[in-house]
């Protein structure tokens, strides 16, 4: 395999981390952004819009595995407008790529794309894998029009798999600093019901499947990128607080919840929509979680 990666969108949270873990296995990255800026960490940042084929076509001839993160982020109020930017951004880069891979001799051999858990929607107790159907709320939709875009693509000399995404806990982004700051200031109670599922995965263990869904050739199709232990809302902010000394704090009712997310710009399902899912096809595949566990996987961020 040719030792050049693509990023597609990778200059955020998830690529930069993504971007690291792969210069340390002797990677080549190529990060495909709207702002590209010189870096002296080896990784090479080439510019692109996300719906036009430009310059940086000539660096997916021959590339080893391109990686698509591209989409606007749907931590915002959604609107009409802004729901209809998050899938454009989405479809749009997914049809982009596809494109390119028309116009050249040699396509990358593997595609991972980015989904997300908001697939199944809200889900209450039922336990998801990957052969669960799709949900019918707004985050559903989006990952399903996603899934749509790039399951329509016709590439028969790659090989191709998506990662379902769950809420990724790191330092850098996501948000997992917004739920601390809170706890941090005594606010760290349980939102809503508290019985709301909460499919999370440690950021190193996610850069790992990446890696992993790039070298193994025997990966292909959909994964549940998400740790084997999912929390209820209540049990993640206990095991928050004590991570971060903080004593108990009063919930937070679900209107309370609502006008939060209306001050923080942001919608209000993130924190009261349960999605319970496990990564059977990683457990399957002989997959060695690092951070199976949400106490070990805190601990490591904040001790």
């Amino acid at each position: 395999m040719s030792k050049r990666i693509i990023l597609a969108g990778g200059s955020g949270f998830i690529g930069n981390a993504l971007a690291k873990e792969l210069l340390v296995r002797n990677y080549e990255v190529v990060v495909l952004t709207r702002t590209p800026r010189s870096r002296n960490d080896g990784v090479k940042e080439i510019g692109w819009d996300g719906a036009h084929i430009g310059e940086w076509i000539k660096f997916l001839e021959g590339a080893g595995a391109v990686v698509n993160l591209v989409g606007r982020s749907v931590h915002c109020i959604h609107t009409p407008k802004n729901f209809r930017e998050i899938i454009e951004s989405r479809v749009n880069s997914v049809c982009t790529i596809a494109a390119a891979f028309r116009q050249i001799q040699n396509p990358p051999r593997v595609w991972v794309q980015a989904s997300g858990i908001g697939f199944y929607g809200d889900c209450g107790e039922r336990l998801c894998d990957e052969s669960t159907s799709g949900g019918s709320d707004n985050l559903s939709e989006i990952c399903q029009q996603w899934e749509s875009a790039f399951n329509s693509v016709e590439m028969p000399k790659t090989r191709r798999v998506i990662l379902r995404i769950g809420v990724v806990l790191g330092n850098g982004g996501g948000g997992l600093p917004v739920m601390a700051r809170l706890t941090k200031w005594f606010l760290g109670g349980t939102a809503g019901s508290g019985r709301q599922y909460f499919s999370w995965i440690h950021l190193a263990d996610l850069t790992r499947m990446f890696v992993e869904s790039i070298e193994r050739e025997n990966m292909s199709g959909i994964f549940n990128a998400v740790a084997p232990n999912p929390k209820k809302n209540a049990e993640f902010m206990r095991e928050l607080r004590r991570t971060l000394h903080r004593p108990w704090s009063p919930p937070a009712p679900e209107w309370a919840v609502r006008i939060g997310a209306r001050f923080m710009k942001t919608e209000p399902s993130f924190a009261l929509t349960s999605c319970r899912c496990e990564p059977k096809r990683f457990i399957e595949s002989g997959f060695k979680f690092q951070f199976p566990e949400l106490r070990h996987a805190l601990k490591n961020l904040y001790e």
